[in-house]
């Protein structure tokens, strides 16, 4: 059994009205075959650019009317202050009231600290799209909200990075969510040192970044000195005891909890030519459709409250591809079977990108060409 789901195996095929010069056209599921640890030295190579853009562009010729579901939810606002104060609550009560409930606060931390640090991730991550509120600034402070509860700043770094992945998915030196060369010649399908890099996996995001080589910009600047006030509070009134609470929520949250498994789901390769999947499992409703990861790179203007509608409207585009249905068995498949890794992913050169998109703006300009005809 594959570690994800097809629903058909009847593809639409393209129609004269799509006139599409890419052979991709209408899921684009490109050629290439996944990369196999053992099997080959490195990262599937496609020869065109990422497929969401155009992907968007088919699907809003079928059904123009989900432009309509574009926005912001305001209520991601009341979402990241409660759930901030409940976190900080309890650093309050494990810091200092609960001071000897070791256990309790090792099974806590993981069924709710550690979900609570996925809940801001994808409110940081709403932010990031300008999907919570009417401006960018109001944005960005939101995005600050959801790393009050979180003791490294994570929020604006986050921003600048995730927006260079949806630009450059895939590009090789250009997308920062790429492993790094050391993460895929030396884990491959080794069991063991997969488990030790999904433990790792909150350190790897930093240190991708650092690799990248950019200075930080303003707002990274200002994250630095709001999350080390918010630590200084957290260490005054909650002591180091409920500080280190909220460190192991963020090291649990972002590693090996079960809503972490979405880092894997959404771009490591469990099938040839697909370089994106979703997730459509129950902890959807905990996590804000996060999982809905291929609907999210198509439509990045929609807020996760009405993701789902995307699929509801254009099934045809989505019931073909491959999708997860348990972030547990996401985890477990991709450490325990030998044919996952690190390197499972799809890369591209810069030129192949722009050869790509270069042939989607010539369409574009034949089309608007005929039309004023």
């Amino acid at each position: 059994m594959p570690p994800f789901t097809k629903i058909s195996n009847d593809i639409p095929l393209p129609t004269k009205e799509d006139n599409n010069p890419d052979y991709r056209n209408p899921l684009y599921i490109g050629v290439w075959k996944k990369s196999i640890p053992y099997v080959d030295e490195d990262i599937a190579i496609d020869d065109l650019d990422e497929p969401h853009m155009k992907r968007k562009l088919s699907i809003l010729k079928r059904y123009p009317e989900i432009e309509k579901l574009y926005g912001y939810d305001t209520s991601t606002i009341l979402i990241v202050t409660l759930s901030s104060a409940a976190q900080l609550v309890a650093a309050y009560v494990f810091g200092k009231i609960l001071v000897d409930w070791n256990v309790l606060m090792m099974i806590y931390c993981f069924f709710f600290g550690a979900s609570f640090t996925q809940l801001y991730g994808v409110i940081i991550h709403e932010a990031t799209h300008n999907l919570a509120a009417p401006t960018s600034f109001q944005n960005r402070l939101i995005g600050l909200l959801a790393n009050i509860a979180l003791p490294f700043p994570i929020a604006m770094s986050f921003r600048r990075y995730h927006l260079e992945h949806h630009t450059f998915q895939g590009v090789i030196g250009f997308d920062p969510d790429l492993p790094l060369e050391w993460e895929k010649k030396l884990i491959r399908g080794n069991s063991f040192l997969k488990f030790v890099w999904i433990m790792i996996y909150p350190v790897m995001y930093v240190v991708r970044g650092l690799v990248m080589g950019k200075e930080p910009c303003f707002w990274e600047y200002v994250n630095w000195v709001f999350t080390i006030t918010i630590d200084i509070l957290v260490y005054n009134f909650c002591g180091m005891r409920g500080l280190f609470y909220l460190f192991l929520s963020l090291w649990v949250g972002y590693s090996i909890h079960p809503a972490a498994a979405h880092f894997i789901q959404e771009h490591y390769t469990f099938d040839d030519g697909q370089e994106t999947y979703s997730y459509y499992g129950i902890l959807n409703v905990f996590f804000m459709n996060i999982g809905y990861h291929n609907e999210h790179h198509d439509f990045a203007k929609v807020p996760w409250s009405n993701l789902p509608e995307i699929r509801k409207i254009a099934p045809e585009f989505y019931d073909n591809l491959a999708y997860h249905t348990s972030w547990f068995m996401v985890h477990w498949n991709f450490i325990f079977q030998k044919q996952y890794g690190p390197q499972s992913r799809v890369g591209r050169t810069v030129e192949d990108h722009k050869k790509g998109r270069k042939l989607m703006k010539n369409l574009l300009n034949e089309t608007k060409g005929s039309k004023e005809q």
